[in-house]
């Protein structure tokens, strides 16, 4: 396969002369005589089989072939830069993050403008997992966890507690008396659930049938089409809340057991970039519990 590309310098030679418009252009670019570029272009030309410049007098003009040719030729070399410098870069200097998938969608993303304003040195790596390690992420600098106290393995902050409650799409037609005949949807393993949250309000409970999954951004999704009833905590729903995309229709806020905790690796102790995330992340979530900040970024 590699007997049917042409030689690097002879397509950098290409770029440059068509940058310039200038075999003397080109060759200043590239440190090399302006015969020597010259020849260059002559070979790919020959391999090509078709003549990319036309030579006039006073300057070059690309032929149709070059005009075609040559966003293929400058989008193959961003590509090889691009690909060094991910090779070459230190992984060091990049802060991985974890948090769950719906948390990272409705709460931390819509606030990542602002953290980029602040720290526009800082480059971050954000990944989701469904379930949580029970220690430390793997490969993780920072982890936002939402779970029941994690082990002791892992020094964990304790950052927020949060309640839950039903929400559904504007409109939806449900009353109390009405809730446990509707289509029901929860995140699955949370303690916090249906029939504990209407044992808290002694509402009568036949122990409905409900759809669970694995993630709160499944049985959001249902409620924001108006298939259904979900259980949301203010984390994830008071953006949608806030938008008009979803509504709290009963009063009644259950605590849940789970809270956020900040997990910070070893590693993460010494990172200047870590300390600026982390110091940005929790005066955000303070602010946001306080209900001083929306999600506007």
């Amino acid at each position: 396969m590699m007997a049917d590309l042409p030689p690097l310098n002879w397509l950098r030679a290409f770029e440059a002369s068509a940058r310039n418009l200038s075999f003397t252009g080109a060759a200043r670019d590239l440190n090399m005589t302006q015969s020597a570029v010259s020849q260059q272009i002559k070979s790919l030309e020959a391999f090509l089989g078709r003549p990319l410049f036309h030579r006039r007098p006073r300057a070059l003009e690309l032929t149709q072939t070059g005009i075609s040719y040559l966003p293929v030729v400058r989008d193959a070399f961003r590509t090889l830069a691009h690909g060094t410098r991910a090779l070459t870069r230190n992984e060091g200097d990049v802060l991985q993050v974890q948090c769950n998938l719906t948390f990272a969608i409705q709460w931390l993303a819509p606030r990542l403008p602002r953290f980029r304003r602040a720290h526009p040195e800082v480059q971050i790596n954000i990944s989701t997992e469904l379930w949580e390690a029970r220690d430390m992420a793997e490969g993780a600098d920072v982890e936002i966890r939402y779970s029941l106290r994690p082990s002791d393995q892992v020094h964990a902050e304790l950052l927020a507690t949060d309640h839950y409650y039903p929400v559904c799409a504007p409109g939806y037609p449900v009353t109390l008396e009405t809730l446990a005949r509707q289509p029901l949807y929860d995140c699955s393993n949370m303690m916090g659930t249906w029939a504990v949250w209407a044992e808290e309000q002694a509402l009568p409970w036949p122990d409905p049938i409900v759809t669970y999954a694995t993630t709160y951004s499944i049985a959001l999704s249902v409620a924001l089409t108006g298939g259904g009833m979900a259980l949301g905590h203010d984390a994830i729903t008071r953006g949608l809340i806030e938008a008009g995309h979803l509504i709290a229709p009963f009063a009644h806020r259950a605590p849940m057991q789970e809270a956020y905790y900040l997990i910070r690796s070893p590693r993460a102790q010494t990172m200047p970039a870590a300390e600026a995330f982390t110091q940005w992340f929790k005066s955000e979530l303070k602010a946001f519990y306080n209900g001083r900040l929306g999600t506007q970024a």
